[in-house]
């Protein structure tokens, strides 16, 4: 992927202040809390809109990068020839431009899905795209009870705009050597994942056996992602759904749900946890 200049701070702020009216045990009284901004985020390939998200207008190129790699765009960064992000009046887009086999094959699924009806990602085809087998990732990591423990009572202090809002979630990955090495947040749990698949992918740097961390609950989507970033454990706060669990068994994804700093369950491949 091409360097180009982007100054962040030209975007709108992720969060700003407005006036409440606290209710309490002694009545109401005024008060002020920050609340987390929402923007919507076309992701742009080659011209042509490939999705529109409502997001936290933070880390978009990790966002289009992530994206790009979880939704099977891209397989590795470097397909991605240049990414420009461009604030526009209705939003923000964020214009993708592939190196030539990745944007043959992408014009080829797109003359695909559009099929007779003209509805894009309608029908059969996006039926069978949503349920897409994961890929199965790499044996041989563990993870203990006193770690993934540990992990939890860091995360909070992590959560910059999590602990600013109460209103966004966050995804991280978690290293044995060193704890907590990166993490986003987005109002969207899917966002936030797709933020961090991307910052990992573009640092360019082997990933240390850890785990994935994510403060939302656990959707067959997010299993997928997962998969797709090599996730061997990943842990979550809340439950996964039965579908979760089944594409995690089928990655051979360790899933850890309802995890809290003094417990949690494991739902797939518990050998990996001790």
């Amino acid at each position: 992927m091409s360097p180009r200049q982007f100054d962040p701070a030209s975007l709108a702020p992720v969060s700003r202040p407005v006036a409440v009216s606290r209710f309490g045990a002694h009545g109401a009284a005024p008060d002020r809390r920050e609340v987390a901004e929402e923007t919507p985020v076309a992701l742009v390939h080659d011209g042509s809109t490939t999705a529109v998200m409502m997001a936290t207008p933070a880390d978009l190129e990790d966002f289009a990068l992530g994206f790009s790699l979880t939704e099977g765009i891209v397989a590795e960064p470097s397909e991605i020839d240049s990414l420009e992000v461009v604030e526009t009046e209705l939003g923000i887009e964020v214009r993708m431009w592939l190196a030539r086999p990745r944007a043959q094959m992408l014009a080829s699924r797109r003359r695909h899905l559009a099929g007779p009806t003209g509805c894009g990602l309608c029908g059969i085809d996006s039926l069978g795209e949503a349920m897409r087998a994961a890929p199965k990732v790499a044996d041989g990591q563990r993870i203990s009870p006193d770690e993934i423990g540990a992990a939890l009572e860091a995360l909070p202090g992590l959560q910059t705009l999590g602990a600013a809002t109460r209103a966004v979630h966050a995804a991280a990955w978690w290293a044995r050597a060193g704890g907590f090495t990166c993490l986003r947040e987005d109002v969207g749990r899917h966002n936030a994942l797709d933020k961090l698949v991307g910052a990992l992918g573009a640092s360019g740097t082997p990933r240390p056996d850890g785990a994935l961390f994510l403060t939302s609950r656990i959707s067959v989507e997010m299993v997928q992602k997962a998969a797709v970033l090599g996730a061997q454990v990943l842990v979550a706060v809340s439950a996964p759904t039965a579908l979760a669990i089944r594409v995690a068994e089928q990655a051979e994804i360790t899933l850890v749900g309802v995890a809290r700093r003094d417990g949690f369950e494991v739902f797939t491949r518990p050998d990996r946890i001790g």
